[in-house]
């Protein structure tokens, strides 16, 4: 299991701002994140690829 912080998520290209991510998170709209410590959140590397690969099947689906 890998955990992901806010630098790996833009390194994805997810190149959302902090106060967006805790946005589309509080509106289910993005994986929650953990506690790394008490300053730093977290995201399993699943729980991103699955959004990733949602957000590119919803895309398809809307070409098709």
């Amino acid at each position: 299991m890998k955990v992901l912080d806010y630098d790996a998520l833009v390194e994805r290209g997810i190149k959302y701002s902090k106060p967006h991510l805790w946005r589309m998170w509080n509106a289910g709209e993005f994986p929650r994140p953990f506690k790394i410590s008490r300053s730093r959140n977290g995201w399993l590397e699943t729980e991103i690829d699955a959004w990733l690969e949602k957000r590119i099947a919803a895309r398809d689906q809307a070409v098709a």
